[in-house]
């Protein structure tokens, strides 16, 4: 039996993107993931980087928290901001240490022009428009993540377990707890995308794209980096 195909509002959005997207979701730095080619270089640089944007991610957070407008959406906005600031950065932190990388280091990098780029897009997204226009530029990296640990489970060159030394990597976005989270945000999405205009949604498809571009020039970065 074939499954339906996905016809939901964000399903539709993407499908606006589907060239961007693919080319983010099947880039040469997550093909690299997969099968455990990617040089060490490359990723000892995309984690000192995804560092600094965790930073600025946790500042989009804080920016959800100010244009909530129902006790809800504070609610999710300050889950969101105390999961990356309580939690995800102090796993980001031990996960660059057992590459090499300590904490003083990070908390004294440059940042690359690409993440100057990304993160202060998202976050130019969220003070010039609504929470809509802020979530639709954070859900490449959201949404995005959990697409691709999907996609490299499902390649036939992916390789897993000690043999890859970026299992880890792969594990944590493929987890049920980062499927559903990323899965909790696709709801939201649906729900508010559902009834807005033809001229909003298209302002939306273009927010997304640029964003996605950013997520794309962000992994080769990572490989330029090496």
């Amino acid at each position: 039996m074939t499954s339906k195909p996905d016809s939901t509002p964000f399903a539709a959005l993407l499908a606006r993107c589907a060239p961007e997207w693919k080319a983010y979701c099947q880039h040469a730095f997550v093909r690299g993931l997969a099968d455990g080619t990617l040089p060490a270089g490359a990723f000892r640089h995309y984690l000192r980087q995804d560092y600094l944007f965790l930073v600025h991610f946790a500042r989009a957070w804080g920016l959800a928290v100010y244009k909530s407008r129902n006790l809800a959406e504070l609610r999710q906005g300050l889950d969101s901001l105390k999961a990356i600031v309580d939690l995800e950065m102090g796993l980001h932190v031990d996960y660059c240490a057992l590459w090499g990388i300590a904490q003083a280091e990070l908390e004294t990098l440059p940042e690359a022009r690409e993440t100057m780029a990304y993160t202060r897009y998202v976050l130019d997204a969220g003070h010039r428009g609504d929470l809509l226009d802020l979530h639709v530029a954070l859900a490449p990296c959201l949404v995005g993540y959990a697409d691709i640990a999907r996609w490299i489970e499902a390649q036939p060159f992916t390789v897993r377990g000690s043999a890859n030394p970026y299992e880890a990597w792969i594990a944590m976005y493929a987890s049920e707890a980062f499927q559903a989270a990323a899965q909790a945000e696709r709801d939201w999405l649906n729900a508010r995308l559902a009834g807005q205009t033809q001229e909003r949604l298209d302002g939306l498809a273009a927010t997304f794209r640029d964003a996605t571009r950013l997520e794309i020039d962000f992994w080769q970065m990572g490989l330029d980096g090496a």
